[in-house]
């Protein structure tokens, strides 16, 4: 593309110069041819006046009287009759421009000019006309070049920042090159680069948030088949595999629950239900855990609340933050429910040192871990609160209480409507 920008270019300013410079070159060569005839004429007109006026007063009319009248680089001839022709100057050889005139006396005046003084000059002016159209050919390269550098190099960058999305860096240029086709070619790009690496980071969040979140039910999934393994009587391998099935439930839960959240963070499906019976079915899985470990896990507080959320998301929030304790805190985990003006509770705390004050409100973002753990489990418990409407905190540091905060008042209508235009 370079070389074509400077090849047209340079072939319109040389058809331009072809153009404009022979019709300049023969302008010129008439008007030098003219004016060099214009000046022989001149000279004879004014040298036979000379003769006349002399003639007129009885002067001596010789060729050095008359010397210093005539152009070195012309000749002259007078004749006046009954006396001997009086020539001035050197006779040219060759071509020449004559001019003719007679005198009011009878005389007459020849004056001549060797046609080459004629041709120098149309030399010169060639020459002149010549290097002018060498600069304005220069220039044009220069120009073209210059111009053809701006339109190409911007291309180049195109086409290496589209190689580099296709290469999977997905990070925006936000460069411009002053050009306007040029530059929608650019927003369009990062645009695109931009929806790129949000839908990179979405596959990357569901993918970590994937991993984290059914690495819990599969684990308690494994331990009931274990125990159905090991025991030989029906009613406890009829009871294991029930529990089992709605693991198994759950976990089909939890995995549409993280693709719908990878789609829209902010879609819910909240509906009023029994917090009960999902605080006793986190308490029935984690409790083989928790009696491995030598610790215990227990339940407090007021019964029979019922809430609004969403079923499956409330019971992995309580999942991650009974993990949680089980994995970085110490001693006994209590679950304890209350109601707090028109909101229902569950605080979940433990005997352990708690958060220290470094990571202080922190403990929620992604990546931050206080004992090199994912980081994930609180953060996708705060995304998956906050879908349905509710808010996960930390109450106190030391001991830990976390508390999970849910309606107790369906949503209406209006709330309804603004969560799907969101």
């Amino acid at each position: 593309m370079r070389r074509r920008l400077i090849n047209s270019t340079l072939a319109v300013v040389l058809v331009v110069i072809a153009v404009f410079g022979v019709s300049l070159v023969i302008v010129e060569t008439r008007t030098i041819t003219t004016s060099a005839q214009e000046r022989v004429d001149s000279e004879a007109v004014r040298l036979a006046s000379i003769v006349d006026s002399r003639l007129l007063g009885h002067e001596e009319i010789t060729a050095k009287v008359l010397g210093d009248q005539v152009d070195s680089e012309r000749f002259a001839l007078i004749e006046i009759p009954g006396r001997d022709p009086i020539e001035i100057g050197e006779r040219p050889a060759g071509d020449v421009i004559q001019a003719t005139e007679r005198g009011e006396q009878g005389e007459t005046v020849t004056v001549q000019e060797p046609r080459s003084s004629v041709t120098n000059e149309v030399w010169r002016t060639l020459l002149m006309i010549g290097a002018v159209a060498t600069l304005a050919v220069i220039a044009a390269v220069l120009l073209a070049v210059r111009q053809a550098n701006r339109l190409a190099s911007p291309l180049t960058d195109l086409a290496e920042t589209a190689e580099r999305l296709g290469s999977g860096d997905p990070r925006p240029r936000h460069k411009r090159y002053g050009v306007p086709e040029l530059d929608r070619v650019a927003d369009v790009l990062d645009s695109s680069a931009e929806r790129i690496a949000r839908m990179l980071t979405a596959e990357r969040r569901l993918a970590a948030d994937a991993s984290h979140q059914l690495r819990t039910p599969l684990t308690a999934l494994s331990m009931r088949l274990e125990e159905i393994t090991v025991t030989d009587d029906p009613d406890t391998v009829k009871e294991e595999a029930t529990i089992a099935l709605a693991q198994v439930e759950r976990l089909t839960d939890v995995v549409e629950r993280l693709l719908t959240n990878s789609r829209d963070p902010r879609t819910g499906s909240a509906v009023a239900f029994d917090l009960d019976e999902v605080v006793k079915q986190q308490l029935e899985e984690w409790r083989p855990a928790y009696r491995s470990a030598g610790r215990a896990i227990v339940h407090s507080g007021k019964q029979n609340l019922q809430a609004v959320g969403t079923p499956g998301a409330v019971a992995q929030v309580l999942a991650a933050l009974i993990e949680n304790s089980l994995m970085h805190g110490g001693g006994t985990v209590a679950l304890r429910t209350r109601v707090a003006a028109n909101q229902a509770v569950i605080e979940v705390t433990d005997e352990g040192p708690g958060v220290t004050s470094e990571l202080g409100t922190r403990i929620f973002e992604r990546a931050i871990s206080g004992r090199n753990s994912t980081g994930i489990g609180l953060a996708v418990a705060r995304d998956l609160a906050e879908a349905d409407g509710g808010r996960l905190e930390m109450l106190q540091a030391q001991p830990p209480v976390f508390g999970l905060f849910l309606s107790r008042t369906p949503p209406g209508p209006e709330v309804e409507e603004q969560r799907t235009v969101r």
